[in-house]
């Protein structure tokens, strides 16, 4: 009787085995190939959202598509995020949560994102990849020690003009794969999932404007990470400094005596910065925070200077804010005609304060990591995500990896392995709530 019952117990596993296995109708990679190709470039400072109307092309796209794999209640928010609801497959979907996924649409407005052209790198066997359309690109081994467990799969690149968009377009593919292949394996139990793509994650996007309680969620991960296993339930606190130099303009053939030009005062505040502020983003790693200088304007009468504070401690801030006083106070000294102003906004506060409660949340994580063959890890985000700013608002979302490195910049890559690898860990963890978690 033991053995009649093993045989029943093989047999439905391997049933259950071959029922999984039908591929979805487009791979990671083929959906990812297609969507870089969609300039999304979002710009800072465009008082709207989404900041930049490009990023509703692929809005639009992604709402067709969604509706095509038979996700319900599909709509596009008048702030450009696409919500969408897959319907769960349980006896009773109530007696779980429903969990969300969100993927930023955008790409950074550091680097052009258009007229992508993406570079396959086929069979990697080792050392630096040159990007042919700039040779002086290149993603070296040394500064990039992941390509060593890349051996033999296949490397996207851009070629070296503009970003590949792999942050966020990773995170789409990703996602959309796996609502397919749920799609075309019902015999994978999930409960309902909510899905949202967003605009503008890069410059801030319209986190405060989600609509948390129409969506569904109780819990949600935003699919905004790197390399492969690398999990994230905390981030940075952030605040945003700005310091405003106050000159006085005049016509410069009879200025003498009259016009204070503020740019010298501005180009003083930031020649400080090596000396005073040892912390930057080029001199720090890990948990070590940092204060950067990143956006300029300048001219004789009024120059802005915006900078980065960024701690994974709150209290931190608070010094950070200290030594970018303290810089300012020499260059007041120094130039005691321009006044200097200073003010700062919260950005965003660790995650970890709220997500240290659930650790639920990232336990599964690792488990469908280790499921799709990937060993993950804890590692805090030396940056913020959209799971930032609503894990402050009440609905719990740490961050998953997509496979991909070098975010804003034109060495980034992902590679098929990343992809599909990243994909199997979303499609086991849907399988894990339904498996172990309750309401």
């Amino acid at each position: 009787m033991r053995s009649i019952c093993a045989l029943l117990v093989l047999l439905f596993s391997l049933s259950a085995t071959f029922a999984q296995s039908k591929p979805p109708t487009e791979s990671a990679m083929d959906r990812f190939l297609r969507y870089v190709k969609i300039d999304t470039q979002s710009a800072e400072e465009a008082g709207k959202f989404p900041s930049t109307e490009k990023q509703l092309v692929l809005a639009r796209l992604l709402e067709t598509e969604l509706k095509s794999l038979g996700v319900q209640n599909v709509r596009i928010s008048a702030e450009g995020i696409v919500y969408g609801m897959v319907p769960g497959n349980l006896p009773d979907n109530s007696k779980i949560p429903t969990i969300g996924f969100i993927a930023h649409m955008d790409t950074s407005p550091q680097v052009s994102g258009e007229n992508v052209n993406a570079i396959i790198h086929k069979n990697y066997q080792g050392g630096d990849i040159v990007l042919p359309n700039d040779k002086t690109q290149i993603i070296t081994v040394a500064q990039n020690p992941d390509l060593k467990n890349l051996i033999g799969d296949d490397i996207i690149t851009a070629d070296g003009t503009t970003l590949l968009g792999s942050d966020d377009k990773s995170g789409v593919a990703e996602l959309m794969t796996t609502i397919d292949i749920l799609k075309q394996n019902p015999n994978l139990k999930h409960g309902n999932i909510a899905i949202a793509f967003t605009p503008d994650e890069e410059v801030g996007g319209p986190m405060d404007e989600f609509d948390i309680k129409g969506w569904g969620a109780k819990f949600a991960y935003t699919v905004d990470g790197e390399q492969l296993g690398d999990i994230s339930n905390e981030t940075w606190s952030a605040r945003t400094a700005t310091v405003t130099f106050h000159g006085k303009s005049t016509h410069p053939g009879t200025a003498k005596n009259i016009l204070i030009n503020s740019s010298y005062a501005a180009g003083d505040f930031l020649g400080r910065f090596p000396e005073m502020v040892p912390n930057r983003p080029e001199t720090t790693e890990k948990r070590e925070g940092f204060i950067h200088p990143y956006s300029a304007t300048m001219t004789e009468e009024t120059s802005t200077i915006k900078i980065l504070l960024r701690n994974f401690d709150i209290g931190g801030l608070a010094s950070q804010e200290d030594a970018v006083k303290k810089v300012m106070a020499k260059t007041q000294k120094k130039f005691p005609k321009v006044k200097i102003e200073y003010k700062s906004e919260l950005g965003y506060l660790n995650m970890k304060e709220v997500l240290k409660d659930y650790p639920q949340l990232t336990d599964f994580a690792i488990e469908a990591s280790k499921r799709a063959g990937v060993t993950a890890e804890l590692t805090p985000i030396r940056g913020g995500t959209d799971g930032s700013r609503l894990t402050a608002r009440g609905l719990p979302t740490p961050n998953l990896f997509t496979g991909g490195h070098n975010f804003h910049g034109k060495l980034e890559f992902n590679s098929r392995k990343g992809l599909e690898k990243s994909t199997d860990t979303l499609v086991n963890l849907v399988q894990i709530w339904a498996e172990k978690g309750k309401q």
